[in-house]
């Protein structure tokens, strides 16, 4: 299995399981975590929801080969389908990083309630070296956690984050050894199982409702601008260069 999804003591955990593959997510892994998400959203007995990977990686985003295969044709793909259900998950989401988060693996953390990650973990947008543009709001809640000049280093130039700097950014709550990230986001996603569950899942909405409108604006803008660029002839130099292990040529491009 690529995604294993159970429920233990009130914690949906949604498990990303491809470590053979670097985790790296296939469209049938989006629709798996988008049917993982709607399941804990009508199990009562689902206080919370947890979503992490190994101990030495968490995602290193998109599966590239399969991207390409199965692009995103509309907002009903199962990569939207997934962003949509943690964007609007009511219960409160946690994530556990080990390793590399990267692309949709950082991206997919600013839509989370908590975020703890080991001290080995780096995380990366590298979305314009890919001929591409950010995605799922990055370029809005980016800028709006971190600043726009920290986040033109990281969208625009793509450099790593490492986990302390993570912090800084406020991407993630706390660093921790690797051994003992998940088991301390499970202890946390636990604690909802005392709290009254109507009201978590009302002051959660509260507490985004002041920038919802403005990020669900931004993630259908980028999904169009993305959906434009992913057809066009640097994104295509872009992906055949990272096939052939060499460096892309953009020279040519104006």
């Amino acid at each position: 299995m690529s995604v294993l999804a159970t429920t233990v003591n009130g914690v949906a955990r949604i498990e990303i399981a491809r470590p053979e593959k670097k985790n790296a997510i296939t469209a049938a892994m989006y629709q798996l975590m988008a049917d993982a998400f709607a399941a804990a959203h009508d199990d009562p007995a689902a206080r919370a929801i947890l979503i992490y990977g190994q101990n030495d990686i968490f995602t290193a985003g998109n599966d590239l080969e399969d991207f390409l295969k199965n692009p995103p044709a509309d907002m009903n793909a199962p990569v939207f389908q997934f962003m949509q259900a943690l964007g609007y998950a009511e219960k409160p989401v946690i994530a556990a990083v080990n390793g590399a988060a990267v692309g949709i693996g950082t991206t997919m953390l600013m839509h989370c309630d908590l975020v703890y990650c080991a001290d080995n973990s780096i995380f990366s947008m590298p979305f314009v070296s890919l001929g591409l543009c950010p995605e799922f709001a990055s370029s809005f809640l980016m800028p709006l956690n971190a600043g726009y000049h920290k986040a033109v280093e990281k969208l625009l130039l793509g450099d790593p984050i490492s986990a302390d700097e993570a912090v800084e950014m406020k991407i993630v709550n706390r660093v921790l050894p690797p051994d003992d990230v998940v088991d301390f986001a499970i202890k946390q996603a636990e604690r909802f199982n005392l709290l009254p569950p109507a009201s978590v899942r009302a002051t959660k909405r509260l507490l985004r409702s002041g920038w919802k409108t403005a990020t669900e604006k931004v993630i259908a803008d980028e999904a169009n601008s993305f959906g434009q660029m992913l057809r066009s002839a640097e994104a295509k130099e872009a992906f055949t260069a990272f096939f052939e292990r060499r460096k892309p040529d953009f020279s040519k491009f104006a």
